[in-house]
């Protein structure tokens, strides 16, 4: 950012904007002080609608695309790829659109569970927001993982010692002021968004014939022995978490909506642009992978190594050159996405702490003066030591299980997006607040989009395992499928005696008395005689805390970048570059 548009942010005293969580209230002078004081600086709207869709493209395209598709092959064969990946696809895009109308309307930093607490639960916000801070930094060790599965195709030794710089280079990177991060992720998503169509069209012609052998390949993969549904049910079942964790990272907008600039008016942009352009990458990626690569590749996936099937389709077109190169690129969004995955961390351990009350130790709301939470992110980083044990249990059959972790614990988040938007439209309605005040209505999906999103993850979490039980029972798979229900359940009731120990009885509360509202947060209303649960009752619950107000002055001063680009004198060249990305 230029010095002119960064005094243009700033204002006339010249002193930058700080945002916490949006769940604590605090923007009165005085508290900005006391913050200041205690080095509590906040997180700062530097990211860019440019930067910002780039970095929900970047949390998607990534391992899970360019390494989960071919353990996906290999588990299911190509129609169970093809049907999976286009239901889960559908799935996450309505989750999407419920997440866009939550976020618009309260634009908060932290993660989508600040919604959870505020509209369903707050203990089971409590217990979802370290669910989902775990599934970011398992996704960073699994990210490395994946760093040491690629150098293989070169045979390098010791590829650890890559891991261990790729740490070292995340940290540094996500210890600089957001807009270097955001910056960073733009340029690495637009080479896999090229990469992506490259691969596309090559793979066609590689299909149609372009290949060492001038064979046309066609369906001939569909109708090899085993395929094209492999291992039955219960290979569907493992396709479909493995295409949940692929999908990851689509509410990551939820996470970067505190340090977006303008939110009313690119949120909304985002949700509508971001994901049919990752779904169409998906699907005619998973239909080319299929066409092209056999699911009993040798290789392909199995406990020690995985093979991308981007590498093995430029194999195929008869390049070892363009084959490395490919590599290369695949090791560049690994990168990117272990970026994006530690970026989302930190930020849901960052918001944790500066919640009311607090859900995570004071040390991590400490920022420095540029808005970067360093403890977050040393906490966050931290767990990807689980990388390095792959020596031990072999990289392939490690990434597998972090994948299931991942994956499950993606569809989790979905499910809570889904309750809290059923939540938050029931009090909209209840309250007698007209749908045209939404800054984002996503209409189509009014009423049926929370129940259906709800309804389907609830009924899908407990068949995915099937392979882990029948026909011979995998302890091992079954903890990596499973492990994160009971311990969810644990915070759940934890935080429900942690907040038991600190208010009086609920009978002994007058119905007129605010005390409760007070103890349990500034954005709930729980309802009383619940002995079981902290239900948020949609009558009462503060719909106007937090809503965004639009500041058409600053709007107007800040114009959006892409916009100056699409209206200069190169607008035809950029016009052309934004259609393609």
């Amino acid at each position: 950012m230029n010095t002119s548009s960064r005094a243009k942010l700033l204002g006339p005293d010249s002193q930058p904007t700080h945002y916490g969580t949006g769940l604590q209230g605090s923007n009165s002078q005085s508290n900005d002080d006391h913050h200041a004081s205690n080095r509590h600086i906040g997180l700062q709207r530097g990211l860019s609608a440019r930067q910002v869709q780039m970095i929900a493209i970047a949390g998607t395209i990534g391992t899970g695309l360019f390494l989960g598709t071919g353990r996906s092959l290999a588990q299911g064969g190509p129609a169970s790829m093809l049907i999976c990946y286009t239901i889960v696809g559908f799935i996450v895009y309505v989750t999407l659109l419920l997440l866009g109308e939550m976020a618009t309307q309260y634009p908060v930093a932290g993660s989508f569970n600040a919604y959870t607490t505020r509209f369903f639960s707050p203990a089971y916000g409590f217990a979802l927001a370290w669910n989902y801070w775990f599934n970011d930094a398992v996704s960073v060790a699994s990210d490395l993982t994946a760093a040491q599965l690629v150098l293989q195709f070169w045979a390098v030794e010791n590829a650890w010692i890559v891991s261990v710089i790729f740490w070292v280079f995340l940290v540094g990177v996500n210890a600089l002021h957001v807009g270097g991060y955001g910056e960073l992720e733009y340029w690495l998503s637009s080479l896999k968004v090229v990469t992506v169509v490259v691969f596309i069209v090559i793979g066609m012609l590689v299909n149609v014939g372009l290949n060492p052998e001038h064979k046309f390949i066609g369906l001939t993969n569909w109708k090899i022995p085993g395929a094209p549904f492999v291992g039955g049910f219960g290979g569907f079942a493992r396709v479909f978490v493995t295409a949940s964790f692929a999908f990851g990272g689509t509410e990551s907008l939820g996470i970067t909506a505190g340090e977006t600039k303008n939110p009313s008016k690119n949120m909304p942009r985002i949700v509508n642009l971001v994901f049919w352009r990752i779904m169409i990458f998906y699907i005619l990626t998973v239909i080319i992978i299929g066409l092209n690569v056999p699911w009993d590749y040798p290789n392909l996936s199995n406990r020690s190594t995985t093979t991308s099937p981007f590498t093995i389709v430029f194999v195929s077109a008869g390049s070892s050159v363009a084959a490395s190169f490919m590599n290369t690129v695949i090791l560049t969004s690994v990168l990117s996405a272990g970026n994006h995955a530690l970026f989302a961390g930190t930020r849901v351990l960052y918001g944790l702490s500066v919640t009311s009350p607090r859900q995570a130790p004071k040390i991590f709301s400490w920022t420095t003066s540029s808005g970067t939470p360093i403890p977050a992110l040393l906490a966050t980083s931290s767990v990807s030591a689980l990388c390095f044990t792959t020596s031990f249990i072999g990289s392939g059959e490690l990434w597998g299980w972090l994948q299931n972790i991942v994956g499950v614990s993606n569809q989790i988040a979905w499910l809570s997006i889904g309750l809290s938007s059923w939540r938050f439209r029931k009090a909209w309605v209840r309250q007698g607040r007209p749908l045209k005040e939404l800054k984002y209505q996503a209409s189509w999906t009014w009423p049926w989009g929370p129940p259906f999103v709800v309804c389907i993850f609830l009924s899908s979490n407990p068949v995915q395992g099937w392979s882990s039980v029948l026909p011979v029972f995998s302890a091992v798979d079954f903890i990596s499928f499973y492990i994160e229900l009971p311990i969810i359940m644990v915070m759940f009731v934890a935080w429900m005696l942690f907040q038991r120990s600190r208010q009086q009885p609920v009978e002994n509360i007058d119905s007129s008395s605010d005390q409760l509202l007070e103890e349990s947060g500034p954005t709930t209303s729980i309802k009383k005689n619940s002995r079981f649960h902290d239900l948020v009752d949609a009558d009462t619950v503060d719909l106007y805390r937090e809503e965004y107000a639009e500041d058409v002055q600053a709007d107007a001063e800040v114009e959006d970048e892409v916009t100056k680009r699409l209206n200069g004198n190169m607008r035809a060249l950029w016009r052309l570059y934004y259609w393609l990305v």
